[in-house]
């Protein structure tokens, strides 16, 4: 099979030429046809995320037709849809993975960073965390609710009920949440990089009630925010435009340094969490969600081999929605 490599920080990923590989006890075999490109990938491929394996196949927003099934696999049949996340296997054992909280197992692996992932043309999955993918939904456009859809789900729960919620950084993962959430009943107030006119323009498209820079105050308190930007210079900013007993969600796997601030942003019962990988539930609940909303998906897609062009226009800001490799099998 073909695949894009990933050898080290700081070099482009290679095309290269794979053996198929084979299903273990518990995994299916997945045809990609399609593999969302993710703001983590970046972090990997950069270095960010420092404990890959190497070489690795990144890629974690994963959508696919089943194959091949290993030993013991009953959640599927060949022919099946299924989408596959980053979160890739879980120990089922630890105090986190009993307590229903298996995104915080101690031994958790992950697609594209611990484990091979979907910028190939085949991959493998444990049949635990793979979802059947509604048929309202390409594969294209099913990809990015992989991770942009179910982190953004997750942190969009994370902030709570309030009605006036604050996006920072309108990129993959807010443009699907800022749909959720206006199916909701919410209002969006979506912060941009500023000077991006475009961007504004693709929030106020999909509903937000405002769109500005993220070093402007909104024109009201917010009840949430969320945080996709990985900037920890957003935080102090999200706390001065949440009301008191506001929550500011993080929803990235890295962020540069928070910077200090002074307490009296915290106080007043405001509250700063972040969100870390997803359960099954919230894959669950959320590929269930999608399409009564509907969720669409705003996508470029790239060829296989275009995966180093897709990434560098992510990188630039230069991506409007989600980006997406597409196989062009069969």
């Amino acid at each position: 099979m073909r695949a894009m490599l990933f050898d080290k920080a700081g070099q482009p990923l290679r095309l290269a030429d794979l053996p198929l590989p084979t299903p273990g006890s518990g995994q299916v075999l997945i045809r990609v046809r399609a593999c969302a490109v993710c703001r983590t990938d970046l972090h990997v491929v950069d270095g960010e995320l420092t404990r890959p394996k190497l070489p690795l196949v990144p890629g974690h927003e994963i959508v696919g037709t089943v194959e091949q099934l290993g030993e013991g696999v009953d959640r599927f049949r060949i022919g099946d849809r299924v989408g596959v996340p980053w979160l890739g296997w879980t120990c089922g054992e630890c105090s986190h993975c009993r307590s229903g909280r298996e995104n915080l197992c101690d031994s958790a692996k992950f697609t594209g960073y611990t484990l091979d992932g979907g910028y190939a043309e085949f991959t493998v999955a444990d049949q635990r965390y793979c979802f059947p993918i509604p048929e309202s939904f390409s594969a294209a456009e099913a990809a990015p609710l992989m991770c942009a859809g179910l982190i953004g789900y997750r942190s969009l729960v994370k902030a709570g009920e309030g009605k006036r919620l604050g996006i920072y950084g309108f990129g993959a993962a807010a443009h699907i949440v800022a749909q959720v959430a206006r199916y909701q009943k919410r209002e969006i107030y979506a912060f941009t990089r500023p000077g991006d006119e475009e961007a504004k323009r693709f929030a106020l498209g999909l509903g937000a009630v405002w769109a500005g820079g993220s070093n402007e105050s909104p024109p009201v308190k917010l009840d949430a925010a969320i945080i996709f930007a990985p900037v920890g210079e957003l935080v102090p900013q999200a706390l001065s435009a949440v009301d008191k007993g506001g929550t500011v969600v993080c929803g990235g796997i890295h962020m540069s340094d928070i910077p200090s601030f002074p307490y009296s942003i915290l106080w007043e019962e405001r509250s700063i969490c972040s969100v870390a990988n997803l359960t099954r539930r919230d894959g669950e609940e959320f590929m269930a969600l999608a399409p009564k909303v509907p969720v669409r998906t705003e996508v470029q897609t790239f060829r296989l081999e275009e995966a180093n062009e897709a990434l560098s226009r992510l990188r630039a800001g230069r991506i409007q929605g989600a980006a997406v490799l597409v196989t062009g099998l069969d």
